[in-house]
């Protein structure tokens, strides 16, 4: 009994293994992009040819229902009490946040992605949307006190950081040169699909 017992556990633990190593294989692919941050090489009709900032070629399918909106720089003092916000921001020396960029939602948008999460932009990195609660200004900067419906945060902001705003955009402005941020969205054959654009106007680079 007992070498019966031995020669019907061993294809079990084979199995067990195999079925481990399967886990720890899918564990270990990378993640799916959600974004890519980049300049539009080419549009040819509902195909969009991305060079990302990493330098890798993103070919993208437009989604026909496309929802573009341009991204146009205004200045530290539009940030008012009240308004609501996206901040992007890294652990500062003192253990407080600094801003890496801000971008300001237009009204329609308020309560977007409201909360405070991890961000791919930088090493270390977390994105807060949230509402201006208190706004103090310093000699370099502003500090902001940020609210969200789960938390708050205080958030340094310096006379450098980029701040912008969302305005109104089209598929007209998916040209060539244009510095965008597309979303991704993973289709069954491998390629991608983006159904929102965010473009920098006149140039600019989006900073989140």
């Amino acid at each position: 009994m007992t070498i019966q017992r031995a020669t019907f556990t061993r294809p079990l633990i084979a199995v067990a293994m195999v079925a481990t190593s399967t886990l720890c294989a899918f564990a270990q692919k990378a993640p799916v992009p959600t974004r890519v941050r980049g300049t539009i090489e080419s549009v040819n009709g509902d195909t969009m040819q991305v060079k990302s900032r990493s330098g890798e070629d993103v070919k993208l399918h437009i989604a026909p229902d496309v929802n573009v909106s341009g991204i146009t720089k205004i200045s530290l003092a539009d940030i008012k009490v009240g308004s609501f916000v996206g901040a992007t921001t890294v652990p500062g020396p003192d253990g407080g946040q600094n801003a890496v960029e801000v971008h300001v939602f237009p009204e329609s948008m308020r309560g977007t992605g409201e909360g405070s999460r991890p961000y791919d932009l930088k090493p270390n990195s977390s994105m807060t949307n949230a509402t201006v609660s208190d706004s103090v200004v310093g000699n370099d900067g502003h500090t902001l006190l940020v609210k969200y419906k789960d938390g708050e945060k205080k958030v340094f902001v310096a006379d450098s950081t980029p701040v912008v705003t969302f305005v109104p955009g089209d598929k007209s402005d998916l040209k060539a040169g244009a510095k965008v941020i597309a979303f991704l969205k993973p289709l069954p054959d491998g390629s991608f699909e983006t159904n929102r654009v965010s473009v920098g106007r006149d140039g600019l680079t989006p900073p989140m």
